[in-house]
C-alpha cells in the first residue's frame, strides 16, 4: 500500500509540473508571437533610428522576447522614459497618445508579466546585520542604555537609496573590533557592580615587632626563651575578617608541645606548636578600622639545665584582610537598567545557576527576538558561572554572558530561518516572531517590545483586527519618530543638507540653527500626515505646516511665538507641501543659485520613481559651459545638445516651476533684474506655471504614480531589499488597497505589512 501511494504521488507531481511547462511553454509561444507581430513594428518606427546597433543604449538588438525579458533593467527603464514622454524625443517620429499607450501596455505585458494568481515570487530578503540606527537603537530599548553607535563605528552603505539594504550592509573586521568594545562598555553602564574589593596585607619582620628587644633576635627570627609577649600593632583601613599568618617554630622540651597564645581583643586562642621545623599558622581574626594590637605569647616555659628546654621561635607575620563590597542595598540606588534587565538574585532557594538561568533566559530571548533555546541559556549560564567562580560576584557573571549575548549573529543580524517553496510552489510565511521583527524594525526601527512579542507567541500577528490596532498604535508612538526620522530623511535626502554649504554672503539669513529647523520641519509634516491618517497626496498639497518662531522669522510669516513647533495654515500663501518647504528647496540647490536641473531631477526620483539615467560623457556642467544669458535661457542653450535633451525636456521644466524660491528657499519675484518665470511645459504637452500648478499637476493626473512611487519606496525600506519585476503584482494590491481607501497613509502602511515580500519567503531570481 505504501508503495501504491508512493507511486500515485510521484506520478501526480510528475503531470503537475508537465502542465506546468506546458502553460510556460504556451506562454512563452504567445510572447514570441505578440512581440514579433505588434511590439517590434512599433520599436522599429518609434525607436530604432536612435537606439540602433552601435547606439549607447542599442534596443535593437533584442531580437526576440526571451531576449528582452533576460534585461528587464534595461527595458524598464525604457517604460519609464515612455511614460514619461521623454521618448521619443521632440525630434523623433510623433507618437499619439492611443499608439504610445499600446506600445507601454505590450511593453509592460512583456517586460513586466508575472502571475499574479498563481504563488508570484515574495523574494527572498539577504541576512543582514542591524545598521547604526538601529544598532543604536535596539541596545537602547534593550538595556535603557543609550548608546552612542555612530562614535568610531563605519558608516553604513547605501542601496535603493537607504541604509538598511542586506545586500550592501557588509561586516567589515573593524565593525567586529566595535561590537566587542560596545557591548563592553554597554554592560558596563546597564549593570552596578562594586568597585574592586580593598586589600590590606602587612608583611611584619619579627624584630619589629613590639617587644621584640627584650628577647633574642637573630637570623630574622625573635626567639622567646622564657613566657613572654610581643605583639603587632597596625592601622586597620577597614572592618572585615582579616587572616592572621604566623611562621613559628619550637624547641620541644618536657611533656607537652610548645603553646602560642594569640590575643587580638576579641579572640583568645592557644595554638600548639609541636614540631621544631618552621610551619604556618593561620587564624581568621575580625577587626573593626583603627588601631589594633595582636599579642603573640608563649605560655608554657620549661627548662631544665642541660637536659630540657622549651622556646618559641617567631619567624614571620602576616595579616591580610579584603573588604568584600556588595551590591548597594535597596532598588532606589540601583539604575533602572539595573533592576531591568537583573529582576532576581540568588537568595533562599534561588541558587545563582537558577538566578542567572532566568536573567539571562529572558535577556536572550528578547535579544535573539525569538524565544531562546535551552542548549543557548545553558552555555550563557555556564559562563556566567565561569566568571562568578573566578571574581566571586553574580553581577560579573551576568556581565560577561550579556556580552557573548551582544556580539551574537543572532542579535547583531536580523536572522531569519531558510524556508523551502512547496511542490505546488506555494511560498512559506515567515514565522510569527520573524513576523514581529520586521514589523518593528520597519516602523520603529528596532527591536519588537513585549506586545509584539506575546502576540508572535500566541499565533495572533496574521489576525487583521489585531494586527491592524497594533500598527495603528505603534505609529502613535514616539518610537514611530525613528520611521520617520530614517525612512523619511532617506527618501526626501534630507541628510544630504548637512553637506549643503549656501553662499554666506548671498544668503546671510542661512545657518547651521536654520538647517536644522528646516529639516525639522520637513519631518514634523511627514509625522502630521502619518499619525493624521491624512492622504498621501497631503505630502504635496498640504496647505499647513510646521513652524517655530524662529523659522517663521526665516519665511517672513508672522504670529508664531516661541521655540516650541506648533501646526501653522498656509493657505493663502505661496506655500504648501514638501516642494515648497526650505529643506527640499535649499538641498536641491547650488550654493550660488538654484537648480532647476536638481529640483526636477529630484521631483523624478523622489516623487515619480522614474530616476533620469546619468548623464553622457564630455558634456560640460552649466557653469563650465560657454553659455550666456539667464539661467533659463542657458539651460535652453544647454537642452539644444541633443544628447542633453531627452532627460532636460523633463527635468527643467519641473525645476523651473520652483524658481520662484532661491537656493535656501525664500520666496522671490525677481533674480535680479529679471522677473521669474516659472512656467514649463512637458514633452507630453502639460503645461503648468508655479508651484501651485505643478502640485495641482501632481496631485490630479499623477496622483496613482505618486502613490505608487511611495508604496515602491516604502516596500524596500520595510523588507530591506530593491524590489524586482515579480514585486509588481505586491505593489498593485497595495496601490489598489490605498485607493479603495481614500488614499490614507495607514491603508499604505498596512498594505505594505499585508503585502506577499513582507510576510512571506521566495526566492532570489
Amino acid at each position: 500500500m505504501f508503495l501504491r501511494n508512493l507511486l500515485v504521488s510521484t506520478l501526480l507531481l510528475v503531470a503537475f509540473m508537465v502542465g506546468i511547462a506546458g502553460v510556460a511553454s504556451a506562454d512563452d509561444a504567445n510572447d514570441e508571437s505578440s512581440f514579433r507581430t505588434q511590439l517590434a513594428p512599433l520599436l522599429r518606427t518609434y525607436c530604432y533610428d536612435c537606439h540602433g546597433s552601435g547606439s549607447e543604449i542599442e534596443l535593437e538588438k533584442y531580437r526576440t522576447a526571451a531576449e528582452v525579458k533576460k534585461e528587464r533593467g534595461v527595458w524598464g527603464r525604457a517604460i519609464a522614459q515612455i511614460r514619461l514622454g521623454t521618448m521619443p524625443p521632440e525630434d523623433g517620429e510623433p507618437l499619439e497618445p492611443e499608439t504610445r499607450q499600446k506600445l507601454l501596455s505590450l511593453l509592460d505585458k512583456l517586460v513586466n508579466s508575472v502571475d499574479c494568481v498563481n504563488n508570484p515570487n515574495a523574494g527572498k530578503v539577504a541576512l543582514r546585520r542591524l545598521n547604526r540606527a538601529e544598532y543604536r537603537n535596539t541596545i537602547r530599548d534593550l538595556t535603557g542604555v543609550d548608546y552612542q553607535a555612530s562614535d568610531g563605528f563605519p558608516g553604513d552603505d547605501v542601496g535603493y537609496g537607504f541604509d538598511n539594504i542586506g545586500d550592501v550592509l557588509s561586516m567589515p573586521p573593524l565593525l567586529v573590533e566595535k561590537y566587542l568594545d560596545a557591548a563592553e562598555t554597554v554592560t558596563g553602564e546597564a549593570i552596578y557592580t562594586p568597585p574592586p574589593s580593598r586589600v590590606f596585607e602587612l608583611d611584619q619582620e619579627p624584630s619589629k615587632l613590639i617587644h621584640a628587644g627584650k628577647y633574642s633576635v637573630r637570623s630574622g627570627r625573635v626567639t622567646l626563651a622564657t613566657q613572654g609577649t610581643v605583639a603587632l600593632e597596625c592601622e586597620v583601613p577597614f572592618t572585615a575578617t582579616y587572616t592572621l599568618t604566623i611562621a613559628a617554630s619550637g624547641d620541644q622540651g618536657g611533656d607537652e608541645p610548645v603553646k602560642m597564645k594569640i590575643d587580638s581583643g576579641r579572640l583568645h586562642t592557644i595554638i600548639p606548636v609541636p614540631k621544631e621545623k618552621v610551619e604556618d599558622f593561620e587564624l581568621q581574626l575580625r577587626l573593626v578600622r583603627g588601631t589594633r594590637r595582636v599579642e603573640i605569647s608563649f605560655i608554657n616555659d620549661y627548662y631544665v639545665p642541660k637536659k630540657a628546654d622549651r622556646n618559641l621561635h617567631v619567624h614571620h607575620v602576616n595579616l591580610r584582610g579584603v573588604e568584600k563590597r556588595a551590591i548597594v542595598p535597596g532598588d532606589l540606588e540601583l539604575p533602572a537598567s539595573h533592576r531591568k534587565l537583573i529582576f532576581v538574585t540568588p537568595g533562599g532557594d534561588v541558587s545563582p545557576d537558577r538566578a542567572s538561568a532566568e536573567v539571562l533566559g529572558r535577556f536572550a530571548s528578547r535579544a535573539f527576538r525569538r524565544p531562546a533555546t535551552s542548549q543557548e541559556v545553558k552555555r550563557l549560564t555556564q559562563l556566567a558561572a565561569k566568571v562568578r567562580a573566578e571574581s566571586g560576584r553574580f553581577e560579573e557573571g551576568i556581565q560577561v554572558a550579556i556580552q557573548a549575548v551582544l556580539v551574537s549573529p543572532h542579535f547583531l543580524f536580523k536572522v531569519e530561518t531558510p524556508k523551502q517553496v512547496d511542490a505546488q510552489g506555494k511560498m512559506p510565511l515567515v514565522t510569527q516572531y520573524e513576523l514581529a521583527t520586521r514589523i518593528s524594525y520597519f516602523l520603529w526601527s528596532s527591536m519588537p517590545d513585549d506586545e509584539l512579542l506575546l502576540l508572535a507567541h500566541r499565533g495572533q500577528l496574521r489576525d487583521p483586527a489585531r494586527l491592524l490596532d497594533k500598527v495603528a498604535r505603534m505609529l502613535r508612538d514616539p518610537r514611530a519618530n525613528r520611521f520617520v526620522k530614517n525612512f523619511a530623511g532617506q527618501w526626501l535626502q534630507l541628510r544630504n543638507l548637512d553637506q549643503v554649504r549656501p553662499d554666506s554672503e548671498t544668503f546671510g539669513a542661512f545657518n547651521d540653527k536654520i538647517r536644522e529647523l528646516m529639516r525639522r520641519e520637513t519631518l514634523t509634516f511627514f509625522a502630521g500626515v502619518m499619525r493624521g491618517n491624512l492622504p498621501v497626496t497631503t505630502l504635496l498639497d498640504g496647505q499647513f505646516t510646521y513652524l517655530n518662531e524662529t523659522l517663521a522669522q526665516f519665511y517672513g510669516v508672522t504670529g508664531v511665538k516661541g521655540p516650541k513647533f506648533r501646526k501653522v495654515s498656509l493657505v493663502g500663501t505661496p506655500r504648501g507641501g514638501l516642494l515648497t518647504q526650505a529643506s527640499i528647496l535649499t538641498v536641491t540647490s547650488d550654493p550660488t543659485r538654484t537648480s532647476p536641473v536638481k529640483r526636477g531631477k529630484w521631483i523624478l526620483e523622489n516623487l515619480l520613481n522614474t530616476p533620469p539615467p546619468p548623464a553622457p560623457p564630455n558634456v560640460p556642467e552649466l557653469e563650465k559651459a560657454t553659455l550666456t544669458g539667464t539661467l533659463r535661457e542657458r539651460m535652453e542653450q544647454h537642452r539644444s545638445n541633443p544628447a542633453c535633451a531627452a532627460c532636460h525636456n523633463m527635468m527643467d521644466p519641473l525645476g523651473f516651476a520652483l524658481e520662484n524660491y532661491d537656493a535656501v528657499g525664500l520666496w522671490r519675484d525677481r533674480e535680479g533684474d529679471e522677473a521669474i518665470d516659472a512656467s514649463g511645459q512637458l514633452p507630453d504637452g502639460t503645461k503648468f506655471k508655479g508651484v501651485g500648478e505643478l502640485r495641482e499637476m501632481l496631485v490630479t493626473q499623477r496622483k496613482d504614480q505618486f502613490t505608487r512611487c511611495l508604496a515602491e519606496k516604502l516596500l524596500i525600506y520595510a523588507i530591506g531589499r530593491g524590489t524586482e519585476y515579480y514585486d509588481k503584482c505586491a505593489i498593485d494590491q497595495i496601490v489598489l488597497e490605498a485607493q479603495q481607501n481614500d488614499y490614507k497613509f495607514a491603508y499604505l502602511i498596512a498594505g505594505i505589512i499585508n503585502s506577499d515580500p513582507f510576510q512571506k519567503q521566495g526566492y532570489r531570481e
